[in-house]
């Protein structure tokens, strides 16, 4: 199985910034954070479109470590605001440009990830629908209309992760 190197992520911001260079290092650091979940979430994206589930599926990790700090710097980032718009207000538009751009993709992830799973749910209600008519048996009452099915006639369908 091949399997990609696992990168080990940057430490997340240790305290809230409160000088000028500390929030530019700061905006970088979460343009370098952006970029990075944007990786995966590309990543991610190409795998599911290539029906790879359970390839995009590992990387469910590093996409929860990035959204954490991504959130973190977001926070630091919201409380320096009028800082880093007086101090370095290229950095803020960049910045902004960056988000725009990390947004426009999440979006796409989010449609091809609810595209997934309406299909995969549509599957399973299709196989569910089949075996439940199968279980059914044909009968009709004394005035010839077909008779409803009983509860135990209903067998729930299973279905295992595992495999």
């Amino acid at each position: 199985m091949n399997q990609r190197p696992q990168h080990r992520p940057a430490p997340a911001p240790a305290a809230r910034p409160t000088t000028p260079p500390d929030v530019a290092r700061l905006a970088k650091e979460l343009m370098d954070v952006m970029s990075a979940l944007l990786g995966v979430v590309e990543r991610e994206t190409e795998l599911v479109r290539a029906g790879k589930v359970r390839e995009g599926m590992q990387l469910e990790t590093q996409k929860s470590e990035l959204s954490r700090r991504y959130m973190i710097a977001v926070e630091h980032l919201k409380s320096m605001h009028k800082m880093l718009s007086q101090t370095e207000p290229e950095l803020l538009t960049t910045l902004r440009r960056h988000h725009d751009t990390f947004r426009a993709m999440l979006q796409v992830n989010l449609t091809v990830l609810a595209t997934a799973h309406a299909v995969s749910e549509g599957i399973v209600r299709g196989v569910n629908a089949e075996v439940q008519r199968r279980n059914i048996p044909n009968t009709y009452t004394a005035s010839g209309r077909r008779a409803a099915p009983g509860p135990r006639n209903m067998t729930p369908l299973s279905v295992s992760r595992s495999l």
